[in-house]
């Protein structure tokens, strides 16, 4: 059976809203937010084996690897060409977007610092769309020395 246009619209809006508000609880240092989006969830990172996982998980990795000034990082995510995909259950997606980080600090200039892409799939868990797994792909890094505190990436 698929999935009727009014359940795939509510699924996309849910899912927008994830996608959307990741970007703007790291950036604005809304840290209970931001760990809420991955209660069910994991982060990976391509080319890292390290695999974080949950609430908890994420938020020592954010905590570990992004600076922060005055409680927020400084950047601002732009996250761009969101496209989704619901299964036809209507109970599952999957998602892809790009992003991109912008950087301004006194002793930086207003910059793009990394860019890159997500692959997110999503679940319906206690009847809400939730993000269960995020994969990111580091496409293309600058100058992150004001961003990051350690490197995720292990280069």
């Amino acid at each position: 059976m698929a999935v009727s246009f009014e359940e795939r619209y509510v699924a996309e809006r849910a899912i927008e809203e994830i996608v959307y508000g990741y970007a703007d609880a790291l950036d604005t240092g809304d840290f209970e937010r931001l760990g809420g989006y991955f209660r069910h969830g994991r982060v990976r990172i391509e080319g890292v084996d390290a695999v974080y996982t949950g609430t908890e998980g994420v938020l020592d990795m954010f905590h570990r690897f992004t600076r922060f000034y005055d409680g927020i990082p400084g950047t601002k995510h732009v996250t761009t060409n969101l496209r989704i995909w619901v299964d036809p259950s209507g109970r599952s997606a999957t998602a892809k977007s790009y992003f991109t980080v912008l950087q301004a600090r006194p002793e930086l200039p207003l910059q793009i610092v990394i860019a890159g892409r997500y692959a997110d799939t999503f679940e319906v868990i206690d009847g809400e769309w939730c993000l269960t797994d995020r994969f990111e792909h580091c496409d293309l890094m600058g100058d992150l020395s004001a961003h990051l505190a350690g490197d995720p990436l292990g280069a």
